[in-house]
């Protein structure tokens, strides 16, 4: 099954957050990463206003992968953890990592812990925008446009820029 994740950073050294992220990803039994996106640093959206100054570098990674998305789920969970994540009650307070499962060319999924398609993935530029990059005309299981299509109709702010195409 192909997965795209939507890694994110706005504390410490993002770039250096990013990248440990996926070759942890990388390294996790019984995955492969087929596509990284080019990084994008983002406007913060839907953070407070303290937090308005800190913005996040984004990028996705296409996974192949035989584990059970929840299962996934947990070993995201771990890999952002061992990268300084602390899960705290404000869910878009600042943090060294945050990655979603946004979605897999299976079927939808909804569940207490977890919903594929990312319930607001094609409202957010700074995850439509790489997974365009690596995949523009994926086939979303649920969902009639294409990736480039969802990038077409978003807004244009909040803004979205190349940051690095190496990493």
């Amino acid at each position: 099954m192909n997965v795209c994740l939507s890694l994110g950073s706005n504390e410490g050294d993002r770039l250096a957050n990013l990248t440990a992220a996926r070759n942890r990803i990388a390294a996790l039994p019984g995955c492969r990463i087929a596509a990284a996106s080019p990084v994008y640093e983002t406007e913060p959206v839907d953070v407070t206003e303290e937090h308005r100054d800190k913005w996040f570098l984004n990028a996705a990674l296409i996974v192949q992968t035989g584990l059970p998305l929840r299962e996934l789920q947990e070993e995201l969970h771990t890999v952002e953890a061992a990268l300084g994540r602390v899960r705290v009650e404000d869910r878009n307070a600042p943090r060294t990592l945050d990655i979603d499962i946004i979605c897999t060319d299976g079927p939808p999924l909804s569940s207490t812990v977890l919903t594929v398609p990312h319930p607001r993935w094609k409202e957010r530029r700074f995850v439509v925008e790489p997974l365009a990059a690596i995949r523009p005309d994926w086939d979303i299981p649920g969902e009639a446009r294409t990736p480039a299509e969802v990038l077409a109709a978003l807004p244009p702010k909040p803004v979205a820029t190349l940051f690095t195409e190496d990493w």
